[in-house]
């Protein structure tokens, strides 16, 4: 695609990203990600009901009186998405691959971090680190985001996503918000999750295409594995092959649900031929309810 249609796709999802943002999701964004923590304000003198944890002991042996340290909320945070460009990333059996879905969603979720004056960084991964852009502010910066993953060629066509969650937890310091947007085709990931998942906000949000949980009638059909160039035949006219392929699409993703349940990660997901802004909108009011009506 030449670089001018390819401008007309960034600019399309950048506007429609930011109507969605506009109306519906700014303010469940504000409720449900919270800063980085407390920041460090002044010391005073204890008062009754002072957290203990909190006495400066260096200053309450130089003035002879109990001193604490007060702190504050920091508001500001750093939202990091990481987006997987994978081979199998370019299928898609509707208008819309799970590729640009991705680069849709993740440009609702960089404008909804810009509009409350977030920071918000990229990583895109295969089974390497294919592009890392430092998290940063400002509309300009979620247009360069949008176009990162909408045509970077990756120079590879596997996934291992734990060797993304191994490079963007070193890669920042302070807790992070992040947004894993894959479609999970790999293995032995579980326990990178659970490590990020201690130290950052981790949300996993798989990326699914009808094709792949429900088999069309069409016949003798090749297949070819975008990830590992395998060729299969497959008689897709035959009910009992189109069942147990929808059969081994449910447990896959049973099992992948039982996988972020066993690492406590939160998770969206999402499908090319469903609009996707309800399983977002749903998942913050799962998380706002969780938080705030205990």
């Amino acid at each position: 695609m030449i670089e001018k249609e390819w401008l007309k796709k960034v600019r399309h999802i950048e506007m429609k990203a930011f109507r969605l943002v506009e109306d519906l999701m700014a303010g469940q964004y504000l409720s449900v990600f919270k800063g980085r923590g407390m920041d460090f304000d002044e010391v005073r003198e204890y008062e009754p009901g002072d957290d203990v944890r909190h006495i400066d002991w260096n200053v309450t042996a130089r003035t002879g009186n109990v001193h604490v340290k007060k702190y504050i909320e920091e508001r500001e945070m750093t939202v990091m998405l990481l987006v997987d460009i994978s081979g199998s990333k370019s299928f898609g059996s509707v208008s819309q691959s799970k590729r640009e879905l991705a680069a849709e969603l993740a440009a609702v979720l960089a404008l909804s971090a810009v509009r409350n004056n977030d920071k918000v960084g990229l990583l895109l991964f295969s089974d390497c680190t294919e592009k890392y852009i430092r998290p940063k502010k400002g509309r300009s910066h979620v247009m360069r985001i949008i176009a990162a993953i909408l045509t970077h060629q990756p120079a590879q066509l596997g996934t291992r996503i734990s060797a993304a969650l191994h490079h963007v937890s070193h890669a920042l310091s302070r807790r992070t918000t992040m947004f894993l947007i894959s479609d999970f085709m790999d293995q032995g990931f579980e326990r990178a999750l659970r490590i990020v998942s201690r130290k950052h906000d981790l949300v996993a949000i798989p990326v699914w295409d009808a094709g792949e949980r429900d088999l069309a009638d069409a016949g003798l059909v090749l297949f070819e594995d975008a990830e590992t160039g395998e060729v299969h035949e497959v008689d897709t006219s035959d009910p009992q092959v189109r069942q147990v392929f929808a059969k081994g699409a449910e447990d896959r993703l049973n099992q992948l649900k039982h996988t972020f349940r066993r690492a406590g990660v939160d998770s969206i997901e999402i499908q090319t031929d469903q609009p996707y802004l309800k399983a977002v909108i749903r998942f913050f009011e799962t998380r706002f309810h969780r938080m705030y009506h205990r």
